[in-house]
Parts: structure tokens; C-alpha cells; sequence
């Protein structure tokens, strides 16, 4: 059963404080927070013991709470609506959509160091936000970059194991098998094997995530040159950062790409832990099962039609629309074919969402990313005219909450723009590869 939207009322209390007199405020705060002479690891170092105490706190003084009623239609339907888990990366309100540590997208974008001048934030930038509150400084995110570079090393046996599996294998499948096989090396596994004790359970967690999160683009690289092109491992350059350095062993060295990725990756990073991938890792997590287990098993729930699933259901759509009506078509046709897909029983993909009501920000900032850059594509052009035709009609049909765009309506087109999203699970997999589970693995 799919977790949807499960997130305490503490974090969403404590979130609401935070923002409801003046966001410029909580933004200055977090902007004294950040400490220019601490690495990431130093800080978490600093700041774990007193959020054991705190949830300690927490638990020992509010544990006889009660935070909601629930009824059968939440039990039937998944968890849905019902508080479930506590969550304090990011919090997703059903009107301004998701805020990072209570940042929006358009501060993550102000706030967030990027790669250069005026450019998408970067994706290490927003890592450091999630797991220590504090926006980071550039001296701090460059530092974290070339750690990452550092731990991106990844043994023989995970390229032999995925070669094990016919080059026909769903991406998804492949990506899997490479995580499950660099679970070889965790050092989580190892440490509780000798006994760590439970309150230093976050060190080898860390090493373990790091390392995972260092080495994910490069096998997911890898898969997608196995598939796609002629199987080559395409080396990391030393001198870009995550973002970067992923589109590049990819095979794409555009410029424009590469601050794309660093959007997509940064966008995708976390959305409340109710879905079904970020739910699914903590789920396994819990039995102390090391990062590399939970991620592989977030991987598998993400695979599903009705989560990662969608990046390709939209660009399959889009491309339908283009195969009867041609790429220049009018807004007629574009309410006949709509019409069309909704008569047969059929849904439009990327149009709707569990539990925003508005337009996803997340769509709002890769369709500025579009404008900016790729303003005459043609399927950007009919992404634009789905966005003047499909809510009026959906609105007017009365059974969509939320007849607005979502983050894939624009994801796939993006890729497809570059050239990533030319095979079937193209969409797909980059979904799969950079999406909420994969970020905030701890």
C-alpha cells in the first residue's frame, strides 16, 4: 500500500511557526546559522547528540499525545491523510508546495551556492540544507564536492553484477542490482556486526550515505551508456561538481545541461517522507538495515507506474499528441485530443497532484528554466499551450482537486530537449536516479 501524505503535526507546527510572520526572518536566521569553519561531518557531529536529547525531550514530555482521529478510509486508502512519520527536511503544503528546511524553491535558488554567476543552485548545497538546517557557504559546498569526487570509486564486481543481467533489463532493475552490489563495502553492516553501540549508529550511516550518494551517478551512468549507447564508462572530471559531473558521464557536456541537472537533481532531492520511495527507505531502515539495502528497496517502490513511472507517462503522451496532431498543433486540437484520453477512461499525465491545489513550484521553476534557455523547442511550445488548455477542462469535468501541472509535466520534455529522453525509460530512470529517496538517505 502506498504511504501518501504522512508528517507530524510537530514538524508541520514547527514549520508553520517558522513562516507565518515573516519569511525574510526565518531566512536571515538561517543564513547566521551557516559556519564557514565546519565540514558537513563535523556539524552533524555537533548537532546529532542534541537531537537524540531533543527527541528524547520530545517523546518523554508530548508521547501520550494525540495528534488525529483516523478512519477506515485511511486505513483502505494507504495511510492517506493520516499522520504518520516525522519529517523535518521538507514539508509540502497544499498551496506554495514544497519547502526545503522552510526555504521555497525560488529561495533555494537565491540562497544556494551554484556553479556559477546567476546559476542553478547546487545539488550539495541543498544536501548540506537538508541535514543541518544551515545554508551553507560556497567554501563549504566546493569542500563537499571534492569529498564526494573522492568516495566516487566503484569496484569491478558492481560493473561484472550488472553485466550479469541481459542489456534488455529495465534501467530501474540494472540501477538496483549495481546499489545491491556496492553494499559489499558498508560500513554500517560492519560496525554493528562488532557492536557499535546505538548512539554512534549515525557515523558508519554517514560514511555508508556518503559514499552511496558519491557512487549512484556513476553506476546509474554506467546502465545508461550499457542500454542506450555503446557501454563505455565515461570517467568524472575532476573539476565539476555533482550535477555536473553526472550529465557529463552521462555523455552530455552542454553547459545548458549540465545547470539543468543541477536544477533537476537540487528539485528532486526531497518531498515529505510520505511517498511511497522516501517512506519505503526509512521503512527498511528501521530494521537497521544499512543505506545501501534501504536505498536499493526506495528504488524498487520508485520504479512503479504510479511513482517514478510518471516522467515516462508524460513524454509518452506528449509524443502521442505529436504523432496525430503534428508538433505545430492548435489549441482545438489540443481540447479534442485531451477530450480525447479523458473519454477514453485514461488520465492526463502530469496534471493533478495527491495533495498540492495549486501549480507545482517545482513545474513553475523548469518552465522558467525552458523559457530561459530552450523558449522554441516545439514540445516546450505544446507543454505551454497544456497548461492554457488541460486545467479549464478538468476544472469543468469536477473530479480533479487539482486540475494544475505537476513536476513531470516539464521534467521529460527537458531531457528530451538534450537528447536524454530519446528511449522509453529514459524519463524514468533520471526520476529513478535523482529523486527524493536518493539526497536524504539519512
Amino acid at each position: 500500500m502506498a504511504f501518501f501524505r504522512s508528517v507530524t503535526a510537530l514538524s508541520r507546527l514547527r514549520s508553520r511557526v517558522g513562516q507565518q510572520s515573516n519569511l525574510s526572518n526565518s531566512v536571515r536566521w538561517l543564513q547566521m546559522q551557516s559556519s564557514a569553519d565546519l565540514d558537513l561531518h563535523s556539524q552533524l557531529k555537533e548537532m546529532i547528540p542534541e537531537q537524540q536529547e531533543r527527541l528524547k525531550k520530545v517523546k518523554s514530555e508530548l508521547g501520550k499525545a494525540q495528534l488525529g482521529n483516523i478512519t477506515v478510509d485511511m486505513v483502505i486508502g494507504g495511510m492517506r491523510g493520516m499522520t504518520g512519520l516525522l519529517w523535518e527536511t521538507s514539508l509540502l503544503d497544499p498551496d506554495e508546495g514544497i519547502r526545503f528546511r522552510g526555504l521555497s524553491i525560488p529561495e533555494c535558488q537565491k540562497l544556494l551556492p551554484a556553479a556559477k554567476p546567476d546559476g542553478e543552485p547546487l545539488p550539495e548545497g541543498l544536501l548540506w540544507l537538508l541535514l543541518t538546517g544551515k545554508v551553507p557557504s560556497k567554501e563549504q559546498v566546493d569542500g563537499l564536492s571534492k569529498e564526494l569526487r573522492d568516495r566516487a570509486t566503484v569496484p569491478d564486481y558492481v560493473y561484472k553484477a550488472i553485466d550479469a543481467l541481459p542489456v534488455t533489463a529495465h534501467p530501474m532493475t540494472q540501477f538496483a542490482s549495481g546499489v545491491m552490489a556496492l553494499q559489499v563495502q558498508s560500513e554500517f553492516q560492519e560496525a554493528y556486526e562488532k557492536g557499535i553501540h546505538k548512539s554512534k549508529y549515525w557515523e558508519p550511516t554517514y560514511e555508508d550515505s556518503l559514499n552511496l550518494i558519491a557512487r549512484v551517478p556513476v553506476v546509474a551512468a554506467y546502465v545508461y551508456q550499457r542500454i542506450y549507447k555503446d557501454g563505455k564508462i565515461i570517467p568524472k572530471d575532476d573539476s565539476l561538481d555533482y550535477g555536473g559531473n553526472f550529465s557529463h558521464m552521462l555523455g552530455f557536456d552542454d553547459p545548458k545541461m549540465l545547470e539543468l541537472m543541477r536544477l533537476y537533481v537540487t528539485i528532486h532531492s526531497d518531498h515529505e517522507g510520505g511517498n511511497v520511495s522516501a517512506h519505503t527507505g526509512h521503512l527498511v531502515a528501521s530494521a537497521l538495515s544499512d543505506p545501501y539495502l534501504s536505498f536499493a528497496a526506495a528504488l524498487n517502490g520508485l520504479a512503479g507506474p504510479l511513482h517514478g513511472l510518471a516522467n515516462q507517462e508524460v513524454l509518452l503522451w506528449i509524443k502521442s499528441v505529436v504523432d496525430e496532431c503534428g508538433e505545430n498543433v492548435t489549441t482545438e486540437q489540443l481540447k479534442d485530443y485531451v477530450w480525447k484520453t479523458l473519454n477514453s477512461g485514461k488520465v492526463v499525465p502530469g496534471f493533478g497532484h495527491g495533495v498540492l491545489r495549486k501549480t507545482d513550484p517545482r513545474y513553475t521553476c523548469q518552465r522558467e528554466f525552458a523559457l530561459k534557455h530552450l523558449p522554441d523547442d516545439p514540445l516546450f511550445q505544446l507543454v505551454s499551450k497544456l497548461f492554457e488548455v488541460v486545467p479549464p477542462i478538468l476544472t469543468k469535468l469536477g473530479k480533479v482537486k487539482n486540475p494544475w501541472p505537476n513536476v513531470d509535466a516539464h521534467s521529460g520534455v527537458l531531457l528530451n530537449h538534450f537528447g536524454l529522453a530519446e528511449a522509453r525509460y529514459d524519463a524514468d530512470f533520471l526520476s529513478g536516479t535523482t529523486a527524493n529517496c536518493g539526497l536524504t538517505i539519512l
